[in-house]
């Protein structure tokens, strides 16, 4: 059957957020994987479990609490007036939010691995050569620890794609707006529309399959470099 525009919008808006929060996750969770990767006092492992939290939460209780934080009694209700809005909760914005918080753990653990692998000795040599820490860091660690950005970006892009609790607590089910794919198979199921779903399912399985082949043939062939 051939997609329709309600298909079509929530296939964009998927795509937009999975974008938008992944570039985002690297942008911050690249200085975050690096502090937790260097030795440090024992309440970094503190920091590192908070981050993990998303990994062990059931979605709905993550989701409640950031509906909360998002609405316009929690720090959403400030920054909204920013967009126009009278909270964060039910929006795009809020879903980036979201999904930032909830697909966190997936990048910065792949890319605190990587940096944690690659020793001191490197450092140490770089220093030597009169590297300042910045140049260390940027010649140094990004490079070798390039699987482990490339992973941790598969893994932050594909999570959030495949997002639904969080996703429906907070954003709710505004086409257009809101609608991603998570959500629009829910809404099919819910209404009995089989055919849809199926495409929608079936499409998002096949992509799952794909992404989780290819992350771990890279894996095995980057591997050697770590």
């Amino acid at each position: 059957m051939p997609a329709s525009p309600e298909i079509w919008s929530a296939i964009t808006l998927t795509l937009e957020l999975a974008s938008i929060t992944t570039l985002v996750l690297l942008l911050i969770g690249t200085p975050i994987a690096w502090w937790l990767s260097r030795p440090g006092p024992w309440w970094k492992e503190a920091v590192a479990a908070i981050i993990a939290l998303p990994l062990v939460l059931p979605p709905t209780v993550l989701g409640f609490y950031l509906l909360l934080a998002l609405g316009p009694d929690g720090p959403g209700g400030w920054l909204a007036p920013l967009i126009g809005e009278r909270s964060l909760a039910f929006t795009f914005e809020g879903l980036v939010i979201g999904s930032v918080i909830y697909s966190m753990p997936f990048v910065v653990q792949p890319i605190r691995n990587a940096f944690g692998a690659i020793g001191e000795r490197p450092f140490e040599v770089a220093s030597t050569l009169g590297a300042s820490p910045w140049d260390s860091f940027w010649r140094v660690a990004v490079p070798l620890a390039r699987t482990g950005f490339i992973t941790g970006a598969v893994l932050g892009f594909t999570h959030t794609i495949g997002e639904f609790g969080v996703v429906l607590m907070i954003g709710g089910n505004i086409l257009g707006e809101t609608k991603v794919l998570s959500v629009a198979i829910y809404d099919y199921v819910e209404t009995l529309q089989w055919a849809p779903a199926h495409m929608l399912s079936a499409g998002m399985l096949a992509f799952s399959f794909a992404v989780i082949f290819a992350v771990t043939l890279l894996g095995r062939r980057k591997a050697p470099d770590l």
